[in-house]
This record gives structure tokens, sequence and C-alpha cells, in this order.
């Protein structure tokens, strides 16, 4: 009997664990589509200022910007590709810090 305790306590304690990692992970998530949702509008890759594309070419060197996009909270979401091909969005503020996806 005591045994038959114990299993089930652990058993509760374990479901309890898995239930709040759940939670944390989906609210993680929603605050990064709040990111992702916001309007961007196109702008010329002359208006990008200077600490975003000098982020650019320090953490991924020979890569191309190719289009840039600005939302009101002054957030560049930048379309880059590679020397190998491949390519890829960035979403930086107007400092050049990255912002999660």
């Amino acid at each position: 009997m005591k045994k038959l305790f114990i299993t089930t306590v652990f058993a509760l304690g374990s479901l309890t664990a898995f239930a709040q990692e759940e939670h944390a992970t989906e609210a993680q998530d929603t605050a990064t589509e709040a990111v992702a949702q916001e309007e961007f509008s196109e702008v010329a890759l002359e208006e990008v200022p200077e600490a975003v594309t000098a982020m650019v070419e320090t953490n991924y060197p020979g890569a191309t910007i190719n289009k840039a996009h600005k939302n009101e909270a002054n957030q560049y979401k930048l379309e880059v590709s590679l020397e190998d091909g491949t390519s890829g969005a960035l979403i930086v503020d107007e400092e050049g810090n990255a912002i999660e996806q």
C-alpha cells in the first residue's frame, strides 16, 4: 500500500511538471509570433542603418542583403543570402541587435 501511494505521488508530480513546461513554451511561441506578425513595409537598402549592415557583415561574412523591411518599432526584417546559396531572414533593431524569431 505504501508503494502504491508513493508511485501515485510521483506520477502526479511528473504530470504537473510536463504541463508547466508546455505552458511556458506556448507563452514563448505567442511572444515570437507577435514580433513576426507586425506590419513590415519594404524600404530601400540605402535606408538601412549602418549599425544593421555592420552587424550582418560581422556575423555573416560574405552575406548579401537582398531586401529590407521596416516596422513602426524601427525593427528591420532583412532577407539575406549567403555565399553558399542559402538564404534566410533576420529581424534586428535599428542598433543592430538581433531579435529572436
